[in-house]
């Protein structure tokens, strides 16, 4: 059986307390541990949700909203639901989702980041999909394309025949971090490339490039060792 641990947190060490300074040695290892940091991610759909909730974070406290909205209205939401409370990272989670049938999506795009960066809140933004970080955990990918391509890359890495309708189902997503974690650090690479490449460009033509890289990295300096 392991030996039991006695936590300490940090501002008790730091402020000297009376009963830290027990002579003699004590039959109990001590480890410190930080506060915990809170997190606060607000997503368009149910496969972000449970990506995000599955990384397995220990010094830190995360909620994952699904809302079923995008953009300038998820951002607009993120607002009313942080509501008087407050979190060390606000995420705000969507995509572009391109239909050249409607009339200002990409002026909607554009608010949504620059009105989440006004209220202090950080934007995981893809363009043209959320898709687009799994798939740069197998391939680099510089040409523009619109989610079709990135559903049917998933489908045949993932041997699935129609990732529209197997990918999306709760079970499957929960399963979708323990299946990328080993690819994770390529991923990360490659989406810091893409956005290197076009960072420059307004967000709407900043394509292909995801942001959910940041998040990633965040997370994971919170995660189990």
């Amino acid at each position: 059986m392991p030996k039991k641990t006695r936590a300490i947190k940090v501002t008790d060490k730091r402020a000297n307390k009376p009963w830290l300074k027990k002579k003699g040695i004590s039959r109990y290892p001590l480890e410190t541990i930080d506060v915990r940091k809170t997190f606060l991610i607000v997503c368009e759909g149910q496969t972000e949700e449970m990506y995000f909730k599955s990384f397995p974070v220990v010094t830190a406290t995360v909620k994952s909203y699904p809302l079923g909205c995008s953009k300038s209205t998820l951002v607009e939401c993120t607002k009313e639901i942080i509501g008087d409370e407050s979190y060390d990272e606000v995420w705000c989670v969507f995509d572009m989702d391109l239909k050249p049938d409607v009339v200002g999506q990409s002026e909607d795009y554009n608010e949504a980041i620059t009105e989440a960066r006004r209220c202090g809140f950080k934007s995981a933004y893809s363009n043209d999909s959320f898709e687009l970080w799994f798939v740069l955990h197998y391939q680099y990918i510089d040409q523009q394309h619109l989610r079709t391509f990135y559903y049917e890359a998933l489908g045949g890495h993932w041997g699935l025949y129609h990732y529209e309708e197997e990918g999306k189902k709760r079970a499957f997503a929960a399963r979708i971090y323990d299946r990328l974690l080993p690819f994770q650090p390529t991923a990360i690479r490659n989406a810091q490339r893409l956005y290197e490449e076009v960072k420059d460009r307004p967000y709407h033509l900043q394509n292909p490039v995801t942001l959910v890289y940041e998040l990633v990295i965040s997370l994971n300096e919170h995660l189990r060792q």
